[in-house]
């Protein structure tokens, strides 16, 4: 077994801790080693730390990964030693009615949300030989990663790391989200609540197939700048009393479609008040397992709105992150300004602190 550096969650803590635990030596068939060098600190990541999904054992987590290939099991078509890659921390099987009818982000039989490889084994152990999880079936936070073929996609060399990493998760979730989910048109309004990474992201995405006019909304400053260099044409503070009123004023009859990037009860609760009849309401934003909201429904039956639920922005890894990547390189998708800053992987706490306090833009854990 090989000994790697990653910061490790136990049930019922509070923070994470670094730690040494240990990887395969031999790989199994179907499997590929990834030297990592960047990871992304998500929301999911902060959701599992303090208890709205609860862990029920030891894990690694981390969910966003960028790195290079260092080893390939057995039967391994898709990527070779060398290969610059993005994780996705969604591993279809590829043969699931889901997966065979192009929708991959809703496969039946990933093992990824149980925290495992495709075949139920997890490939960590901690350094005293005890159980441990890789979160989401990557467990990024780590400086090497063992997963399934599926979960790794190769993209251009000269894509930044850093950049690369926040690919695999709020970007392809909050452009997907704009691009496949809600299949927005150019001209057509938008509300975009919550300008976190994935709802920057999701700004990013109505520029990129100019959609218009767009308003942004959040409690910060620095992140409503963001957006406004991003492509809103339009920022508005969340605690705004008049938000619908003044959503409707910039938009015209209201926004022909609302993203809610946060996952709040109450963010996604009035959500229906900013969209425009015969519009939709776009979930972004994940909630804890247990959240529930209240909506009036006549309200959207009446005006013809709708409610979309986006899992992973709709994406397929495979063909969606070569084309972020692409993107970013022609200069149409600047991804770089979503980092708000870089650390250690012994920082990894005080990013989730930053997180949880939204403070600042994303912070990405740079390896090595």
């Amino acid at each position: 077994m090989s000994l790697v550096r990653a910061a490790v969650l136990e049930p019922g803590a509070s923070t994470v801790s670094v730690r040494e635990v240990r990887t395969p030596d031999v790989l199994a068939p179907g499997l590929v080693r990834v030297e990592v060098r960047a990871s992304g600190v998500c929301h999911s990541d902060l959701h599992v730390v303090d208890g709205d999904w609860p862990a029920t054992e030891p894990l690694v987590l981390g969910h966003e990964g960028a790195g290079v290939v260092t080893e390939v099991g057995a039967g391994v078509l898709d990527v070779a030693v060398g290969d610059h890659v993005v994780l996705s921390w969604f591993a279809p099987c590829r043969r699931c009615a889901d997966c065979a009818q192009g929708r991959p982000w809703t496969c039946s039989r990933t093992r990824s949300l149980d925290n495992r490889l495709p075949d139920g084994s997890s490939p960590l152990t901690a350094a005293d030989g005890s159980a441990l999880a890789p979160f989401l079936g990557l467990g990024a936070f780590a400086s090497e990663v063992v997963v399934a073929e599926s979960a790794v996609v190769a993209i251009p060399r000269e894509v930044p790391f850093e950049v690369a990493a926040l690919i695999g998760c709020s970007v392809a979730t909050g452009v997907g989200a704009v691009v496949n989910t809600a299949g927005v048109r150019a001209g057509q309004s938008a509300v975009v609540v919550g300008c976190g990474g994935v709802g920057l992201s999701v700004v990013m995405g109505l520029r990129l197939v100019g959609a218009a006019p767009v308003v942004a909304v959040d409690l910060s400053e620095e992140r409503l700048a963001t957006a406004r260099r991003s492509g809103a044409a339009h920022v508005l503070r969340g605690d705004a009393p008049d938000l619908a009123e003044r959503v409707r004023e910039l938009t015209g009859r209201g926004a022909e479609f609302a993203f809610e990037c946060i996952g709040r009860a109450a963010t996604i609760e009035a959500l229906p008040d900013l969209v425009a009849p015969g519009g939709a309401a776009v979930l972004v934003g994940m909630t804890s397992y247990d959240a529930t909201v209240r909506i009036r429904p006549f309200d959207l039956a009446d005006a013809g709105k709708r409610i979309l639920g986006c899992n992973y922005g709709s994406s397929v890894a495979q063909v969606d992150f070569p084309r972020l990547a692409r993107a970013h390189l022609a200069g149409t998708l600047p991804l770089g300004d979503l980092v708000g800053r870089t650390v250690g992987l012994d920082e990894v706490g005080s990013a989730l602190d930053d997180l949880r306090a939204a403070r600042g833009l994303r912070t990405v854990v740079l390896h090595g």
